[in-house]
């Protein structure tokens, strides 16, 4: 197929006869997609109901010329504006420069003379090919690297989500804690001022909080009662070990889960563990945490205590508001108090070990 049957050129002249001579030498040179344009207003309508390769603009005409004609063709923001040739019976330097300063990309002067004229059009479609194949060609290769992202960052969501049923199976209290958990989180993350892509990653990352379990002996981990003061420094080396497993990964959603396993732990008073943080020195994805995961396991039946109504847990998490937990965070956790509890009823403990599975 000949190339020049697929590349459209747009002529402007408030002159018919120029634009019939115009017509007429490009079509016997193969040039026959045109658009032909003789009041100067329409120019704009003409460009977005087929854009051209190539632009042939006459500068003086009524109404608008072709200085103003370029600027309204530069206000629509093309990302790949067509070449545009200048005609005109003016051969002033200050028309030339005025109408290259403007963005032309050539300037002919009339009469026409035939064979300057198709070497000109020629010259300027086959540029404007190379420039869009090239953009073409970006926009191939950054989709590609968006879809290979994508890719990558679903490898790493899948590791995610063995590792959370790995530890859900290690600790057989949990049920649906981690689904309710992470839920919880992104709600009162984006309550807090998260945007979208932080409150996914959150959602991904909080049910790593505590895998650093599987490093903890089943003697201390599944005993039914209280645990004794050696017991207890055992198992608060879980967040450590949760933390020492997941690092030293570039990802963000890593970087994200390893903190929150480190620090889910920390209270706001500084009398939390592993590292004594306190206030805004522990990161916020661990405050989130920390408050969404102890509100669950208040409301969750475990084999040493029966379950806590609702109002119960949110009367606890306000009394220690400021000690345990940040206090902007538990204003802002009551305020969604209703969608937290949705949650809740969506993912009651009735569902099986399966459905876990695929929930997380």
């Amino acid at each position: 197929m000949n190339k020049r049957r697929d590349q459209h050129i747009l002529v402007v002249d408030d002159e018919a006869v120029n634009l019939k001579l115009l017509e007429r030498m490009l079509g016997l040179h193969g040039y026959t997609s045109l658009s032909l344009v003789q009041d100067s207003r329409n120019v704009v309508e003409a460009y977005q109901r087929r854009k051209p390769d190539l632009i042939l603009l006459d500068v003086n005409m009524p109404c608008l010329d072709g200085y103003q004609v370029i600027e309204q063709l530069k206000s629509l923001d093309d990302p790949l504006l067509p070449p545009i040739i200048m005609l005109t019976a003016q051969n002033g330097r200050e028309y030339v420069f005025k109408a290259l300063s403007l963005g032309a990309r050539d300037f002919i002067a009339k009469p026409f003379d035939q064979t300057e004229l198709l070497m000109r059009v020629r010259n300027l479609l086959d540029a404007h090919l190379a420039h869009k194949l090239l953009a073409e060609q970006k926009d191939v290769l950054e989709a590609e690297v968006r879809s290979r992202t994508r890719e990558l960052y679903e490898s790493r969501l899948e590791i995610i989500r063995f590792l959370g049923r790995a530890a859900e199976y290690r600790d057989n209290e949990t049920g649906l804690h981690i689904v309710r958990m992470s839920q919880y989180s992104v709600c009162l993350g984006k309550a807090a001022g998260m945007g979208e892509e932080e409150a996914e990653m959150l959602l991904n990352a909080s049910p790593m909080h505590d895998i650093g379990k599987i490093g903890i002996s089943d003697r201390i981990l599944q005993k039914p009662g209280k645990l004794d003061a050696s017991e207890y420094q055992i198992m608060k080396k879980h967040a450590e070990i949760g933390a020492d497993i997941l690092s030293g990964h570039p990802s963000p959603l890593m970087q994200m889960a390893a903190t929150i396993a480190l620090t889910h732990h920390e209270k706001w008073d500084g009398s939390g563990y592993p590292q004594g943080l306190a206030g805004e020195g522990i990161p916020l994805v661990g405050r989130v945490v920390a408050l969404c995961d102890v509100f669950d396991a208040l409301t969750s039946n475990r084999p040493y205590k029966k379950a806590w109504s609702s109002e119960n847990a949110l009367g606890y998490i306000a009394e220690n508001s400021a000690s345990h937990f940040d206090p902007c965070l538990v204003k802002t956790f009551e305020s969604i108090v209703p969608e937290i509890l949705a949650i809740r009823e969506r993912h009651a403990e009735q569902n099986t070990r399966s459905e876990v599975s695929e929930l997380l």
